[in-house]
């Protein structure tokens, strides 16, 4: 079974330029919260920008979602310094963008190293870039080295519709086989997957609509740019009630003294076997209904 994680169904961008927004994190009920040095913050703003996450970090409440800091690329004019705050600030993850090859996590993780930042704090990566989906599966190889950092893959949506040229629809027909491609090689490594970005929060209809879709395919959760988009996020990719006494009767069933070690069951007519166990026991993780032992 794959390693247990909270859930990361609802993950809000936040620009590390925008001091009201970094105000209201605590009291956000999302599952995590991405500072963003990147895109969202101005050329002009960098610096100003390192300077107030630097502050909050100091000052972090102890209620707070899972947080991670997207830097800019470490080839970048801004990629060290942002790298150098970041870590100062120990985070839970820090988000790297314009990810391409294995290499670019290879140095990722050397800096780290260098900088004796905690083995606790992960790394997660865009995938926005043509070349990136090339790479996918020796990316993901990541998520299986006990000595990496690697946790979770962030599609950038908008990033790969931009350097393909392929059309944006509302249905996203054209780049469903690339977000299937990357949930497929983020189960291969182990990883959580998030779908990119819906761009009209005003939508909500069709937010709620893509958050549906991306369930069903199979992503964790997705990302978010407006606080308004928290609340569908959440109840997309929870598990329905329904599937959730399924699951529990799964279990059960299994823990029957008349069950133990076998490796397929008889249940309401059905054979179901220890993948299907498994299967259960993760989407009772993701409900918060995971088994104590005492």
């Amino acid at each position: 079974m794959g390693r247990m994680r909270n859930p990361r169904r609802a993950v809000l961008y936040v620009p590390a330029s925008n001091e009201k927004a970094i105000a209201k994190v605590s009291s956000l009920a999302c599952d995590a919260v991405i500072f963003d040095l990147e895109d969202a913050v101005a050329p002009a703003e960098k610096v100003a920008a390192r300077e107030r996450l630097r502050k909050w970090f100091a000052a972090r409440p102890q209620k707070a979602p899972e947080l991670i800091i997207r830097v800019n690329p470490l080839a970048s004019e801004w990629g060290t310094e942002d790298l150098l705050a970041a870590r100062a600030c120990a985070p839970d993850a820090i988000l790297l963008p314009k990810v391409n090859t294995p290499r670019d996590i290879h140095d990722f993780d050397d800096m780290l190293d260098e900088s004796d930042a905690p083995e606790n704090l992960k790394l997660w990566i865009m995938i926005e870039t043509p070349k990136a989906m090339l790479n996918l599966g020796a990316l993901a190889e990541f998520g299986r080295d006990r000595a990496a950092r690697l946790d979770c893959f962030v599609a950038g949506t908008n990033d790969l519709i931009k350097e393909t040229g392929v059309l944006a629809t509302p249905d996203r027909r054209y780049i469903a086989p690339w977000l299937a491609h990357m949930v497929l090689a983020a189960r291969a490594g182990g990883l959580d997957v998030l779908d990119g970005v819906s761009n009209d929060f005003r939508d909500l209809d069709a937010f709620e609509r893509e958050c549906v879709e991306a369930s069903a395919m199979g992503f964790d959760g997705k990302t978010l740019i407006h606080p308004s988009q928290i609340e569908a996020a959440l109840r997309s990719f929870s598990p329905s009630p329904e599937a959730i006494g399924e699951a529990e009767a799964v279990r059960a069933a299994f823990a029957l003294p008349e069950n133990a070690g076998k490796g397929v069951i008889s249940m309401d007519g059905r054979m179901i076997e220890r993948l299907h166990l498994a299967q259960a026991e993760r989407l009772l993780a993701r409900a918060g209904k995971s088994e104590t032992k005492a």
